[in-house]
């Protein structure tokens, strides 16, 4: 596939992340899945347990995990369901879980996230949704590179959403120390950086034989929208620009994400943004799809890495 080809598949935005993972074969592959006790994470979860991979569930509330993993258990046979605490904005909790794990690690799927909450900081002082959405993930996936490299052709999953083209990574304020905070440009910034993490982490552990691509789940309503109360959701809905019919449930929500985690259809992709099972294009000012040029930059990818690295020390 040519650099510069866009990825196309056969899947679509109707498509279930069981359809996509139905003739994959997971046997002896394992998968993370952070945020996998609620929303897409769980489906996700389902789909590659489903497809044979063993999956460990990393989740903050452990019992609610437990219970998801014994409801995959029930639907797909698999009883390679682990359960693992991982709270990413605690850097201690992200330390204990990398430390935690052993042997080669195929797919890291960076599923959890927080959206548009109050201004609220971690304990290092990081603006929330940047530290959780963007800095937990990133240390996580730094601390298991070499789990990633041990697997030989392992791929890291970012999701993002189409709210980065709310806001660019703002680098000369990225915790809103001087500006005026507003959720929505907070959370937009932390799924940009979502996106700069896969076009940098491609870029520098690709002699690892590791890949790292980002998407666009899709419209659904799940428990991420628990900050913000029901006008404003109706008014997100309404701005989205998406029309009801075109709202996904969960099982298409996680379609995109199985499929950059263990569809071979995606091998040796990497550094880019899909949506609907298809590598999105660029951005056009008016749509509500696409991906923005900033969210590409090798630049700002590159910088945002060092950034990353010099903030958690």
């Amino acid at each position: 596939m040519g650099a510069t080809e866009r990825v196309t598949t056969r899947f679509t935005a109707e498509s279930t992340a069981a359809e996509v993972l139905a003739d994959v074969d997971l046997s002896g592959h394992r998968s993370v899945v952070t945020g996998a006790s609620s929303g897409i994470g769980v489906e996700t979860a389902r789909a590659l347990a489903g497809a044979g991979s063993e999956v460990t569930l990393a989740v903050r509330d452990v019992e609610v995990g437990r219970r998801v993993a014994a409801d995959i258990t029930a639907t797909t046979g698999n009883t390679a369901l682990r359960v693992a605490r991982l709270d990413l904005a605690d850097l201690a909790s992200i330390a204990a879980f990398v430390a935690g794990w052993s042997g080669p690690l195929h797919a890291l799927v960076n599923n959890a996230g927080i959206m548009a909450t109050p201004e609220l900081r971690t304990p290092q002082g990081w603006e929330l949704q940047f530290g959780t959405n963007h800095l937990g993930h990133f240390a996580l996936a730094d601390g298991l590179r070499p789990a990633l490299a041990a697997a030989g052709g392992a791929r890291v999953v970012a999701v993002s959403s189409a709210a980065h083209l709310r806001s660019a990574v703002e680098f000369d304020d990225i915790h809103f120390e001087r500006r005026p905070y507003h959720p929505w440009a907070a959370y937009g910034q932390s799924k940009t950086a979502n996106v700069l993490f896969a076009v940098e982490a491609t870029r520098r552990w690709a002699a690892d034989g590791i890949s790292a691509n980002a998407l666009m789940p899709g419209a659904i309503m799940t428990n991420l929208q628990r900050h913000i109360d029901s006008g404003e959701a109706e008014r997100v809905r309404a701005r989205s620009g998406v029309p009801a019919r075109a709202w996904k449930t969960v099982e298409q929500g996680a379609a995109t994400s199985v499929l950059l985690a263990a569809s071979p259809l995606l091998d040796g992709v990497g550094g880019r943004y899909f949506e609907d099972c298809a590598e999105a294009p660029l951005h056009t000012p008016g749509s509500v799809s696409g991906v923005a040029p900033y969210a590409l930059d090798p630049a700002a990818a590159e910088r945002l890495w060092d950034v990353s690295l010099h903030t958690l020390g």
